[in-house]
């Protein structure tokens, strides 16, 4: 696992790391992902949500509420209670309050709506906080928005690219900031790599965001922002 921090840019703090997969020398995600099917998609699913918890327990500061951001795959889910137990297993051996683990969907493939439902009502049941990601490049959109209202929704970052000098992004982010805030869902723009977006976003009311710009992904260590932040 590599993390990446989400920066709460109004008070220049950490208010989540996401854990994303890497090959055992640092290959990308895309490497990785290559390699996974139906048949070992559940498997592959379990172990990385324990590999980010047991990784997260030895470098988060125990006393601190910094989130841990788990991607996970729906399909992978056959049945939300049973499918939980090693992560619900590895987060007690850690002693990894549930609290700070946010579980977050790509809605990238065609998806069991009502499936998806009850994995993600079971998850929020049990204390774990939901988040879609890439929103606004999925199949789904405002209609499972509006189905159902996650934790946090993290703009895709097609959104974000040059919305500096994007009229019309920059009013879509704005209304959907808004949007988000009057559904009580926490917005998070992804992808943020220049000051002139960083800028752009703060105009329109962001204050959580993630990307290149803040701090690049750490392998198997938490990175450090800041620099390129206290530039702008």
């Amino acid at each position: 696992m590599a993390f990446q921090p989400i920066i709460d840019v109004s008070t220049n703090q950490i208010f989540a790391h996401e854990a994303l997969v890497r090959g055992q020398n640092g290959e990308g995600a895309a490497s990785v992902m290559a390699s996974v099917d139906s048949a070992n998609r559940y498997a592959f699913d379990q172990q990385c949500r324990v590999k980010a918890i047991e990784l997260a327990s030895d470098l988060f500061n125990p006393g601190s509420d910094v989130g841990l951001s788990i991607n996970f795959m729906p399909n992978a889910v056959y049945e939300p209670r049973a499918c939980i137990r090693q992560t619900l297993a590895a987060a007690s051996r850690a002693d990894f309050p549930a609290r700070k683990i946010i579980f977050e969907f790509t809605e990238d493939e065609e998806l069991d709506t009502a499936h998806l439902f009850k994995i993600l009502r079971a998850y929020r049941e049990i204390g774990f906080r939901t988040a879609i990601d890439d929103f606004g490049a999925g199949h789904a959109g405002l209609a499972l928005l509006a189905a159902f209202q996650p934790d946090i929704v993290k703009l895709d970052m097609g959104l974000i690219r040059g919305i500096d000098g994007d009229t019309a992004r920059r009013k879509i982010v704005k209304h959907m900031v808004a949007m988000l805030d009057d559904l009580g869902v926490i917005a998070i723009c992804e992808g943020v790599e220049t000051a002139e977006e960083f800028r752009a976003l703060q105009d329109v009311g962001v204050t959580l965001m993630q990307g290149y710009f803040f701090a690049r992904p750490a392998f198997e260590a938490l990175a450090k922002p800041g620099t390129a932040h206290d530039a702008a």
